[in-house]
């Protein structure tokens, strides 16, 4: 049997009589009435509807927008609760498909329920969309349905990316400041050089004034101008294209990951957001129930850093032939002593859920101490740069007037 999915228009009638009209995904034209029936629409006529061209073609400039963990986590909490109230799963992802504002999140969802109600398992119709709906959440609820305890899997996934997007939040609280301030010193020396630095050359060359080395260095750089914005604005477009498509291969991620490791300050904090995350995952997915190879296969993906990804390699490989968890984890210098420590005492009392749970936290924690301490530096830090990069080409501007007032003193 195909599973896929066509779009049908249908006509019918709603629970007070009025006609209604629109189109649906579905595999099959009874998939189409089985959906109505659950939206409690009467069917009164189904067809396959004609591709959309001209006038008639929908714009919708937001059906290829990112899903992101914030979607994921708003939408496993609605899940969960609307299934622990009774409803039941076809009702769910109906009421989840209307109301998701995220298009392309909508799209999957759609598909999914489609998948639903021509018999598949909720995990096998999430996983025929990887780019939509991450590892993590797909074997939690696989472990869910399994185990018969869908509801608290699905609080699981909730849980577990509600906290992601906390981490992340404060990521970015401490690098939008020095970010934005960044921004505004480049458009501060280039407004300088392209309108400013041209007007006081003009007028050394009518005074006939030497100029200084610092200010030669300025009117060169001024007239350079010309090629270096669209160099640069040309050059980061292509740039941004070429990561956004290779960021995530794996020759680019072994050569930039270890590098963000080691970045003065900004390193040990992409260390613990990484230790923090994968802590957390590997917690969530031993709670659910995921078997110990595979959860560690898993949340290597999820952590975000090559060198932890391949750290876990070598850890599961270990494990699969008989070693602890702790053992080669300890003889991965990427991990903190602590760490392996708290891991070793959670698997010799049988607490490692609970242990992976309290080192999360405790690194939850640290970031959000260090961000703000790093939030706190980087203010009076980044007022002195821009301060030292506009006073001092002021200065070398001025230089020249100096050197004729001393000269006609």
């Amino acid at each position: 049997m195909s599973t896929t999915a066509l779009t049908f228009a249908y006509r019918g009638r709603d629970s007070s009589g009025k006609v209604v009209k629109g189109r649906v995904d579905a595999p099959t034209e009874a998939a189409v009435v089985s959906r109505l029936r659950v939206m409690g629409v009467a069917p009164i006529s189904i067809e396959p509807a004609a591709a959309a061209t001209g006038l008639n073609m929908e714009i919708n400039f937001s059906l290829g927008r990112k899903v992101k963990i914030k979607d994921l986590a708003v939408v496993t909490r609605q899940m969960a609760t609307m299934i622990g109230s009774g409803l039941s799963l076809l009702r769910t992802l109906t009421i989840i498909t209307e109301q998701t504002e995220n298009k392309a999140l909508a799209k999957a969802f759609d598909l999914v329920r489609g998948d639903v109600e021509a018999g598949a398992s909720l995990s096998d119709a999430l996983a025929k969309h990887p780019d939509t709906f991450p590892p993590l959440m797909l074997n939690l609820i696989r472990a869910g349905e399994t185990g018969g305890f869908l509801e608290g899997a699905l609080q699981s996934v909730a849980t577990n990316y509600e906290a992601e997007v906390k981490l992340s939040g404060r990521i970015k609280s401490a690098l939008t400041y020095p970010v934005i301030v960044l921004l505004i010193a480049v458009v501060a020396v280039a407004a300088m050089l392209i309108f400013i630095v041209p007007v006081f050359e003009a007028m050394f060359k009518q005074l006939n004034a030497p100029l200084p080395a610092p200010t030669e260095f300025l009117v060169l750089l001024s007239h350079g101008m010309v090629f270096i914005v669209p160099i640069t604005v040309v050059g980061g477009i292509i740039f941004a294209v070429w990561w956004r498509k290779n960021k995530n291969n794996d020759r680019v991620r072994s050569f930039v990951d270890p590098i963000k490791l080691k970045i003065p300050v900004f390193g040990e904090l992409n260390k613990k957001v990484a230790v923090a995350r994968l802590t957390r995952n590997l917690a969530t997915m031993m709670g659910a129930g995921v078997p110990i190879l595979k959860s560690l296969t898993i949340v290597g993906s999820t952590s975000g850093n090559w060198v932890i990804e391949q750290a876990l390699v070598k850890v599961a490989d270990s494990v699969r032939q008989g070693q602890s968890i702790a053992a080669p984890l300890a003889q991965e210098k990427i991990f903190p002593n602590m760490v392996t420590q708290m891991i070793a005492v959670g698997e010799d009392s049988g607490a490692l859920e609970v242990m992976l749970h309290k080192v999360s936290d405790f690194y939850d924690q640290e970031v959000e101490a260090m961000t703000e301490q790093l939030t706190a530096l980087i203010e009076p830090l980044m007022i002195a740069v821009i301060g030292v990069l506009i006073g001092g080409m002021i200065v070398a501007l001025y230089m020249p007037i100096f050197d004729i007032y001393n000269h006609v003193k």
